[in-house]
Formats: structure tokens, sequence, C-alpha cells
């Protein structure tokens, strides 16, 4: 439940801070007083848009808190566990600030929060119904929403809608396949032919290719050079070699080993150099003695580097990148064999279907079984509001096409409404008025609110302008209906009606001022201002004692 509420700098409210009776509040002021300002302020806290006109006058910005009991609410618990949020006390602070800039920041428990989350958040804790649902009530939707709400079928109503979705999405799918078969099995028919093209590339590592083509087309020539270079470093004519002056010079410096430190390193390094050229000659004497390479291995070099050329001219690639390019175009070919025909999808589109009508006709079930009892439920409440010959219906009518089966399901869903006796039912927004729309849906909202589970806690309801087309005794029935509710469930609503407001647990004024500046005041009102203002209610500007007793006999009448 709302604890407490606080304004500072929120539109024509410089600063209040107003606590909350835990059954039915009621707010009553002027036309113009600023009464909705309470309601703009808990929408902020429950996540709604802000609007840097709320901010007062003068002011850089506007703050709002809201503070709320949740003790044994295990709904608002989990919904704290779900988004990794401690929950520590009994109480939920939020806290919005509206900027003149049009920016808007929110805290939950001091904590920065998204006006996503707190949205989230905002719908466990407030349930706000605007004056115009009785315009609502003229949408087909609305009353199979509702209907859903009472028959406690809103999951599986939402199972049945998503599986709708899933099967228009399959259709959707399998038409844009289907378009496009043509394109499909000429990429994968060119895809396929470039993979042919190149898969002797594919076999081999082409830079490994081109070195050892290099190589071969030049071997004469470096067997030569091998033998020269053998020559040099070793050989057995009177020519100087590396090899003989390097025994040379091992030899002076192993005489003088014992004498000079510097000896001793010199030759360990010739030694050491004396193996590397050893070896070195070894790879230059296989190299010169070899056999020339097979032909037949320098022709395969020829054709695959003649190959690469011709795809690198081909697809404008270097041939070394040509590999990478044939893996992309393997991942693409795989991609469109693996991609299902537009045949193949059908299983699929009618498994979807198949489905979609299982849960659509459970839905139906459940929704025709609660129908009867939804409808007594609506005739008991709405008798006593002046409505004493009322009947409801509601009527199922199976959609003739298939094709005109949705997201709701295979039937249409109407509420056949009569006020007068004699007259025959028919759908609520050929022949309701304002007033009885306006009852009608009022009784609707509280039968909502009502018919959750006892053991679940409730978020606090509120009505905009609850009495709009009610007036004299059926605002008196209202208003005990309001009481009632408020029993078991914190409310808040707006009335203009004093047979609503006097069975409020708290009476809220909204009055305005005109001094320097323009200001609303909240004033909680008992004994005999409750009283002045129930008889400014009933019997305009001027009170007087009538009007007076008048307000203290509804006081009176509040069981």
């Amino acid at each position: 439940m709302l604890v407490s509420l606080t304004l500072h700098q929120f539109a024509l409210i410089d600063q209040h801070e107003l606590s909350m009776a835990q059954g039915f509040n009621v707010i009553t002021g002027e036309t113009g007083a600023g009464k909705s300002l309470l309601l703009d302020a808990l929408s902020l806290c429950a996540g709604e848009r802000a609007d840097s006109a709320m901010v007062r006058h003068g002011a850089a910005h506007a703050d709002i808190y809201a503070l709320f009991d949740v003790e044994d609410n295990d709904v608002v618990a989990d919904w704290f566990a779900r988004h990794d949020r401690e929950l520590d006390e009994p109480d939920v602070l939020i806290r919005r600030q509206l900027s003149q800039t049009g920016r808007s920041k929110a805290w939950l428990n001091g904590t920065p929060v998204s006006l996503a989350e707190l949205k989230n958040l905002g719908t466990l804790l407030v349930n706000i119904h605007s004056q115009h649902a009785q315009q609502a009530l003229l949408k087909p939707q609305f009353v199979v929403q509702w209907l859903d709400a009472m028959a406690k079928a809103t999951s599986l109503a939402a199972q049945t809608e998503s599986s709708y979705q899933t099967y228009q999405q399959l259709k959707r799918q399998a038409e844009e396949i289907a378009s496009r078969e043509a394109q499909r099995q000429d990429r994968i028919q060119l895809l396929e032919s470039q993979l042919a093209d190149i898969a002797p590339l594919l076999a081999v590592d082409y830079t490994d290719i081109e070195a050892e083509h290099e190589e071969l087309s030049n071997i004469e020539a470096l067997m030569q050079e091998a033998s020269h270079g053998l020559h040099l470093l070793d050989n057995d004519n009177d020519e100087p070699d590396v090899m003989t002056l390097l025994g040379q010079a091992i030899k002076l410096c192993d005489t003088q080993v014992g004498v000079s430190q510097t000896f001793e390193q010199a030759s360990e390094q010739l030694h050491l150099a004396q193996q590397q050229i050893t070896e070195v000659t070894g790879l230059l004497s296989d190299y010169a003695d070899q056999q020339l390479p097979d032909p037949e291995r320098l022709q395969t070099l020829d054709s695959l580097i003649s190959l690469g050329h011709h795809l690198s001219r081909k697809h404008n690639l270097p041939a070394a990148d040509l590999i990478d390019e044939a893996n992309s175009w393997q991942e693409q070919l795989e991609q469109l064999e693996n991609e299902p025909s537009s045949d193949a999808m059908a299983a699929q589109i009618e498994q979807a279907w198949q489905e979609y009508l299982a849960l659509a006709t459970k839905l139906q079930k459940k929704r025709e079984k609660a129908a009867p009892t939804v409808s007594k439920q609506l005739v008991k409440q709405l008798q006593p509001l002046a409505l004493p010959n009322a009947r409801c219906e509601f009527v199922f009518t199976k959609k003739t096409d298939t094709s005109q089966y949705n997201g709701q399901g295979c039937y249409d869903i109407d509420l056949l409404f009569s006020a007068n006796v004699g007259m025959p039912m028919q759908p609520l927004h050929k022949i309701a008025s304002g007033g009885e729309l306006s009852r009608m849906a009022l009784v609707m909202q509280v039968l909502q609110a009502t018919s959750a589970d006892n053991n679940t806690a409730k978020p606090m309801l509120v009505f905009d302008e609850v009495d709009v087309g009610i007036s004299g005794g059926t605002a008196q029935v209202v208003g005990e209906l309001l009481r009632e509710l408020g029993q078991t469930q914190q409310l808040l609503a707006i009335t203009h009606q004093a047979q609503v407001a006097a069975q409020a647990h708290q009476h809220i004024l909204v009055q305005k001022h005109h001094d320097e500046k323009t200001e609303s005041e909240l004033l909680v009102l008992t004994g005999s201002t409750q009283v002045d203002e129930l008889a400014r209610m009933s019997g305009g500007v001027t009170i007087t004692e009538v009007t007076r007793d008048h307000a203290r006999s509804l006081l009176a009448g509040v069981k």
C-alpha cells in the first residue's frame, strides 16, 4: 500500500507530504484546483513519461517521493530478486525528479533505476483507471481481455496470442523463401561452380607452391652456385679455402690457451664455427649433387600457378587470398543448402497451426465456462446502480473463415446489454448511454480488481473521475461499493459527488490559493471541515445549515 506521497516544487504545489490511509481515500475540490496532481505524481512514480510543464514555475526541478509498504508482498519481493536488487526493509521508496530541461531521473530505494524497470514495478504497486475507461468498452478487444482476466485465463490467452504469431511468422518465412527460390538455386549453382574451379588450390598451400615453383625453375643455376660455395669453403686444390684458414686460426689460438683467457674464448668460438661450416658444406654438397627434379612435378606446379593467376584475374583478388574467399563461398553454400524450402516448411506451418487451434479451443472453453457466472456478477453489481432491469450476456460467434482467426481466438465475442424491460439485448456500444457505460466501466474495474487471489498482494487502485455520469442515490451506491472494496484493498479516487466522498476512510481536499503565487494546498479533512466540504459539494458555493445537516446525514449513514 501507499504510505505517503511527498511533492516538492511540483506544478502548483510548493512542498507537501501526504499520508495515505489504508482503505478508501478520496480527493475532492473545486474544478481547476489541481485534484489530478496527485494522480499525475503517482503516474510518474509508476514509470510514466515526464513533462517539464509539471515543474513549478521558477524552480529548477521538481521531486516526487512515493513510499510503499510491501511487507509480505511476495510479488514485489520476486521482482526485486529477478532484477538483482536488494529488499532489506519492508518499504519501497521511489523518487522521481523532473527538470525544466525536460529530463527526468528515477531512484529506487536510493539506487538509480531505468524508466522501463520503474514502469514494470509500477504495475505491481499502482493500478490507475482512467476517466476514459468507458470509452475502452467500445473496443471489442477490451471486452475479450476483461473476460479473460475474470476467467483467470490471461496466461492462456497470452500463450494463444504467441502461438498465433509463431504461425504467422512461419507463413511469412515460407512465402519469402518461395519468392526467392529461383535466385537461391542460381546462387547455389554459381557457388558450386566457383568452388569446383578453385578445388585444386584448396588442397595445397599456395605460398609454398609459389616458393617451390620459383626454386625448381632455377634449379640448375642454384646447383652450380652450391658447388661454387662449397669450393670456397672446402676444396682439395691448392687454392685457399675457409676450412683451411679456419684450421690455422684454431691451431694458433689453441697454443695460447694456457697463457690468455681471450685466446681460450676465441678457440671455443672457432671450434663452434668449424662445426657450423662443416654442416653448411654438407648441405651444399647434397644440394649440388642432387638429381634434377621430375619434369612432371614442375609441370604440376606450373599448372597450379597458372590456375592461381587465372582465378586472381577472374575474381580480382590476390591469389593468396583466394583460399579465404573460397571458405566464404563454402559457408554461403552450406547456408543456402540448409535453408528449408517452402515445401519443407509446410509441415512446420501445419504443426504451428494445430498448436494454435489447440490453445484457442482450450481458451474458448474456459471463456464459455466462465461467461455465465461473470454475466451474473455484472448484473448483480449493476442493478443497485439505478439499473434494476439490467441484463448482460456474452455471445460467442465462430468466425466463418479461418483467415479471420487471430491472436484472440476463433470466435467473435460480444457483451450484450439491456437496461430496460422488454428491450432486446444488443452489443454494448450500440445501446448504452454515457451514464450506463460509466457505471458498467466502474463495475468491470471493481470486479477485475476483486477477482484476484485474496492471498495475493494487490496494487493500489486509483480511479480518475469515478462519478462520471452518476448522481443521487446511484452515487451513494458507488460510494458504498468503493468503501467495501477498500476493506481489502487500498483505493484513491477523485469524485465530485458528496455521496461518494462521504464513504471514504480518508478525505483529501485540494484547494487553490491566489496570493503572490498561485498555489494548491492539500488538506486531510475531519470533523467540521469534512462536513463543510461535503456541504459545498451538495449545495454549491453558499454553505447553509441545511446543506451541513445533509452532509452530516451522509456521514452518519456510513457503515
